[in-house]
C-alpha cells in the first residue's frame, strides 16, 4: 500500500489510499479506499465513524500512463450508533449515482470543446458513446443580449431539413453568439427582436439581400456594412468567367499553359516579380479582352486600398462606369452588382471590422461535420458549435 502522501500526489485525488496498482495492456486499476473519518448520520445527523460493511464499487476516471483508468473502490458503508441508520461514505470526487469522476465529466466536456466527434471521445476516454452524448446535452448554451458589433453569415448544415443554418457572432470579441435553424427573414427578425437592438451600432453581412433587408428594418440605426471578401470576389469570379471564355479559342498547349500560370492573373501586379511581370505581359498581349478584363480588375484593387470613405466612394464610382462601359457582360454585371450594394460596401472603408471571423469559425464547423459524417439533431448540432467556439468564455 503507497502511504496517504504518495497516494495524494499520484492520483491527485483527495482523501485517497492507494493498496495496490495493475496494470493490464490497455489498462491501468487502482485499487483504492478512502481514508477513515467521522460522518454526520444523514438522518439524525450525529457523528459515527462504525462501519457496517463494505462494497466493491467501479469508477471510470481520466486517461492516465498512455491507458484507461479504472478505480476500484473498497466502498464503508457506516451505521449510526444513534439511530440505526445505514449509509455510504462521502466522496467528494464522486457525483451521486455515478460510476466516473467528476473530473472525467470535465475532461470529456473539455475533448469536446475540440473539433473530435462523440465516438472518438468516447474512445479516448473509455466511455460508451451515448454516455459522452448524454454528459453534454446536460450544457445549454443561450444568449442574453447583442454586442456592439454584429455580424451574419451562413453555413451549409443539413440539419432538420434545413439546407442551411445561420450564424451570429461578435467579431469584436471573437464569439459565437448563436446558431439558428435556418436563415429565413421572418425567424431571423423574430428572434433578434427579443434582444435590446439599440445595443448594436455596427452589422455585418455578406451579399444575401435577407440580411439587407434586416439591417433596413431592425438595424436601421445600426451602420450596415457589406463583407469585403464578398464583394471582392464579384470583381474575381468576372475575371476568372472571362479568362474561361478567352482559353477556350486557345490551342491546346496555350490553354494548358494559360491554366497552370492563372495565377499570375489572378495575383496583384505589384506583388509580382520581374520574371513574373514578363511572363504576364506577354499572356495579356494574346488577347484584348483577357487585357482589359485585367486592368478591370487591378484598378479595383485600387478601390480595396482606400484609406477612407471618400477616397473610396470616388474610385467606386470610376470604376463602376469603366466596368458598365468595358463592352464585358460578366464585369458590367459585377457593375450592376457594386451599384446595388454600394452603400453597405462604402461602409465597410469606415470600420476595421470583417465577416472574417465568422468565415473562420464556419470552417472550424466544416471540419466538425465532416469529422461526425453530419448531424441530424440541430440542437446538439448547435451546442456543439457553441461549446467549441466559446471554450474559453464559457
Amino acid at each position: 500500500m503507497l502511504s496517504f502522501y504518495y497516494s495524494q500526489k499520484l492520483l491527485n485525488l483527495s482523501g485517497v489510499l492507494i493498496k495496490d496498482i495493475i496494470h493490464t495492456e490497455n489498462k491501468t486499476i487502482f485499487e483504492i479506499e478512502m481514508q477513515r473519518k467521522l460522518h454526520a448520520c444523514p438522518c439524525c445527523g450525529h457523528s459515527t465513524q462504525r462501519i457496517h460493511d463494505y462494497r466493491r464499487q467501479k469508477i471510470k476516471d481520466i486517461p492516465s500512463f498512455g491507458s484507461h483508468t479504472l478505480l476500484l473502490l473498497r466502498k464503508r458503508r457506516y451505521v449510526c450508533q444513534s439511530c440505526g441508520k445505514r449509509f455510504y461514505e462521502s466522496i467528494d470526487f464522486l457525483p451521486r449515482y455515478h460510476r466516473m469522476t467528476s473530473r472525467l465529466i470535465l475532461y470529456v466536456l473539455s475533448q469536446l470543446a475540440s473539433t473530435s466527434s462523440f465516438k472518438s471521445v468516447a474512445q479516448h476516454v473509455n466511455l460508451s458513446t451515448s454516455t459522452v452524448v448524454r454528459i453534454f446535452d446536460k450544457l445549454s448554451y443561450s444568449p442574453s443580449s447583442l454586442p456592439k458589433v454584429l455580424a451574419i453569415d451562413e453555413f451549409k448544415g443539413n440539419t432538420n431539413h434545413e439546407k442551411y443554418q445561420c450564424i451570429i457572432t461578435d467579431p469584436e470579441n471573437h464569439r459565437v453568439l448563436d446558431i439558428l435553424p435556418n436563415r429565413y427573414k421572418t425567424h431571423l427578425a423574430s428572434y433578434l427582436l427579443k434582444f435590446d437592438i439599440s445595443q448594436t451600432s455596427i452589422f455585418i453581412s455578406d451579399m444575401w439581400s435577407t440580411y439587407r433587408d434586416l439591417s433596413r428594418e431592425i438595424f436601421s440605426s445600426a451602420t450596415y456594412v457589406v463583407d469585403k471578401y464578398h464583394y471582392a470576389r464579384q470583381v474575381l469570379w468576372a475575371f476568372e468567367a472571362v479568362r474561361k471564355e478567352v482559353q477556350k479559342d486557345f490551342c491546346d498547349h496555350r490553354r494548358k499553359y494559360f491554366k497552370r500560370s492563372k495565377s499570375l492573373l489572378i495575383k496583384h501586379y505589384h506583388d509580382l516579380n520581374n520574371d513574373q511581370k514578363q511572363r504576364l505581359n506577354v499572356m495579356l498581349y494574346t488577347s484584348e479582352k483577357l487585357s482589359n478584363a485585367y486592368l478591370l480588375k487591378e484598378s479595383f484593387y485600387e478601390v480595396m486600398a482606400s484609406e477612407d470613405y471618400n477616397t473610396a466612394k470616388e474610385r467606386l464610382t470610376k470604376w463602376i462606369i469603366y466596368a458598365e462601359n468595358s463592352g464585358l457582360p460578366r464585369f458590367v454585371t459585377a457593375a450592376q452588382t457594386m451599384n446595388n450594394w454600394i452603400g453597405g460596401i462604402l461602409n465597410s472603408f469606415t470600420t476595421p471590422y470583417t465577416n472574417g471571423y465568422t468565415e473562420g469559425i464556419n470552417n472550424k464547423i466544416k471540419v466538425l461535420k465532416r469529422n461526425a459524417y453530419g448531424y441530424r439533431n440541430f440542437e446538439r448540432f448547435r451546442s456543439r458549435i457553441l461549446h467549441m467556439c466559446n471554450k474559453k468564455s464559457s
